[in-house]
């Protein structure tokens, strides 16, 4: 059976209320702090039962915080472990890190979202086309389908922006496998919803219970299931569920990549083959230099030739570590305009370089920033552990960070 998780996880604010909860942080800290006394083996005891919109439950209502990083996941794994043994909390612990797992998933497999965002326009189109499916459609979105505890679940969904992550499993299943709907307009009618809606845990949840993603397995809603694990509230017969759930045959996902990248050097870095990079696809390194806005006034040409040389050199050693071309920017041009056109030409979204300190390279990429935003381009800026290590305790004069020489030697492993 599928863990909660994988139906939107960790489940979201009380149901009983009739007003949203509070978006704030402090809020969700208040709520972790509410259940945390219970995330042991009273959660792992009781987390699968759907006691219904109006009553408590073991569950930790922390996802839509979770989802948005108002409260952090290590923060939710530490407050149990605080309270309870590794073993008492293994449920809970397993459940956050699910949503962890569905987003690296995703993020190796990009073309999963794409795929699933045209499923959508083309299904919703679909509806257009076809009265009959568009009628089951309503009826389901509804809450009209004559299925009583799936109308209740459809209502309640509206209303609350929650549901029970039990609840949520058999809902996908009556959905795809009983009403015979696309899973597609399932995922989406779930993420126009929920308040811990998360595009990874949502989309991957879906493509598991019609066996997309553990290929062939599917999840199937059972009449004895449900009527069992809502304490009687609902009492569906045999015969008003499908008997089995044949797994949907679509392409693949194929393995995990990972995306290409562009590597950006300026002359503030000049080594990149030791920034942590050789786990990802270089697809090209470019090379922009700011040493000529060092001043209005005019920079020293051995300045600027040293500079040019320094950074030539460091492209040759990247593009060699690499077996990748480098490309000399044009200096006279926006580098937003610039980085945008040669991540075109290399086919990329997402750019690394190391991080700047504040100069005149700092601010021609800060800069930049509106210009690759708006041509969807993903900037990463890396911190050596040098500069993570020391710039921190730069709050005062220097006696500050020479006291703590010893220390950050060896956390460096200088020492």
């Amino acid at each position: 059976m599928i863990e909660a998780s994988r139906v939107e996880a960790v489940a979201p604010a009380h149901a009983d209320s009739p007003q949203t909860p509070a978006a704030t942080r402090a809020a969700g800290l208040a709520r972790l702090d509410a259940f945390a006394p219970r995330a042991g083996r009273i959660y792992a005891a009781d987390r699968n039962t759907d006691y219904g919109p109006d009553a408590d439950d073991s569950v930790s209502h922390l996802s839509p915080y979770l989802r948005h990083r108002l409260v952090l996941e290590p923060e939710a794994i530490a407050a149990a472990l605080s309270r309870h043994s590794v073993n008492a909390a293994e449920k809970f612990v397993q459940e956050v890190v699910w949503r962890g797992y569905f987003k690296g998933w995703l993020e190796q497999r990009p073309s999963v979202w794409s795929d699933y965002r045209r499923r959508v326009r083309a299904d919703l189109a679909r509806l257009d086309a076809d009265s009959a499916l568009d009628a089951r459609y309503r009826a389901a979105v509804e809450g009209r389908t004559g299925i009583a505890c799936f109308d209740a679940w459809a209502t309640e969904l509206a209303a609350t922006g929650y549901l029970h992550n039990h609840a949520r499993m058999w809902t996908a299943s009556i959905w795809l496998f009983t009403l015979g709907l696309p899973w597609s307009l399932g995922a989406d009618w779930f993420y126009r919803h929920l308040l811990d809606g998360d595009p990874a845990s949502n989309t991957l949840s879906w493509r598991w219970v019609a066996g997309l993603h553990t290929r062939g397995k599917t999840y199937l809603a059972r009449a004895d299931n449900i009527a069992r694990f809502t304490n009687g509230r609902f009492q569906p017969t045999p015969d008003s569920l499908a008997s089995d759930a044949p797994a949907l045959d679509e392409p693949a996902a194929g393995p995990a990549r990972r995306a290409p990248v562009g590597l950006l050097l300026t002359e503030e870095d000049g080594h990149a083959e030791s920034l942590g990079l050789d786990g990802a696809t270089v697809a090209g390194v470019a090379t922009l230099s700011a040493a000529e806005h060092r001043s209005p006034l005019a920079v020293s040409a051995a300045v600027v030739g040293f500079t040019g040389d320094a950074v030539a050199d460091a492209a040759a050693r990247a593009a060699a570590h690499w077996n990748v071309t480098a490309e000399t920017l044009p200096a006279g041009v926006q580098w937003g305009d610039a980085l945008a056109a040669w991540a075109q030409r290399l086919g990329v979204t997402r750019i690394v370089t190391a991080e700047l300190p504040q100069g005149p390279a700092r601010e021609a990429l800060d800069t930049a920033q509106p210009t690759l935003d708006t041509a969807g381009l993903a900037l990463y800026r890396i911190r050596r552990p040098y500069d993570a290590a020391i710039w921190p305790h730069a709050t005062a004069g220097f006696f500050k960070v020479k006291k703590r020489i010893p220390k950050l030697l060896s956390e460096l492993s200088l020492a």
